[in-house]
């Protein structure tokens, strides 16, 4: 039987995970005494397995996230107040299903972002979209599309997102305009979608921090209300690395001049 035509035909029909495994099926004797239904079964897990994985890294490529993290290389070693029943709880992604926020604070340095990139990888796993965005990049970003009419386009887009990752939020000063975008952000999402929110600025000081007291009521009560909050304790985590490189390299220094 000349095979070539088929595995043209799977491919031409965009079955490419199954017309790899029944190219390597032919090269393995041990393959030919399979039953016809074990094999067809082989054949689609492998085309359930190339999707899932085009997928995912479509997702990923689409996320844009910071750094390349997962919840398996949470570190709950440090001391920075992880609770990991709560952890495993946002790992499950269910609360991204509900349509519900995470709140993450914490000081500079003490892995707010590498957490947040991991539960957008996990989701991203499970087949929901995420997007990364700095607070201040996402503003100027806004900014343009008031300018070049694309602000509605733009809202419409981030809409469709699963979970959108705000990093650095109440990093700088915010404005009338940032205010009122991020009303208008929020309130496309509210109830449908969620948003995880990564801040230096303790929640409590929100309020005063977003400036008009009616706006900040606005925003906040599209964010907080169906928040998980998570605070992050201890030193920064870039200084401890540093300095365990330093230690590190002064003890090879010490070898080496012995």
């Amino acid at each position: 039987m000349l095979i070539q035509p088929t595995l043209d035909t799977l491919n031409r029909l965009k079955l490419y995970g199954m017309a790899a495994a029944l190219s390597e099926q032919l090269t393995q004797s041990a393959a030919a005494s399979l039953a016809f239904e074990d094999r067809l079964g082989l054949l689609l897990d492998r085309e359930v397995v190339h999707r899932d994985n085009r997928r995912l890294a479509r997702l990923l490529q689409l996320a844009q996230l910071k750094q390349r993290a997962c919840v398996e290389d949470i570190d709950y070693r440090a001391r920075r107040g992880l609770d990991r029943s709560q952890l495993v709880s946002l790992a499950s992604c269910d609360w991204i299903r509900q349509a519900q926020n995470l709140l993450l604070h914490g000081a500079t340095g003490c892995g707010k972002t590498f957490l947040a990139c991991a539960l957008a990888q996990q989701a991203c796993r499970q087949g929901l979209s995420a997007l990364y965005l700095r607070a201040p990049r996402l503003f100027d970003e806004l900014s343009v599309c008031h300018a070049d009419g694309s602000f509605r386009k733009r809202l419409a887009a981030i809409a469709k997102v699963h979970l959108l990752l705000i990093d650095d939020f109440a990093i700088a000063p915010m404005g009338a305009r940032e205010r009122t975008d991020l009303l208008e952000l929020l309130d496309d999402r509210v109830g449908t979608r969620s948003t995880l929110i990564t801040s230096q600025l303790p929640v409590e000081h929100w309020h005063d921090y977003l400036g008009d007291p009616t706006l900040a009521d606005a925003i906040l009560d599209r964010l907080v209300h169906s928040a998980h909050k998570l605070h992050l304790e201890g030193e920064s985590m870039r200084k401890r690395t540093a300095a365990g490189a330093d230690k590190n390299a002064s003890g090879k220094k010490k070898i080496d001049g012995a």
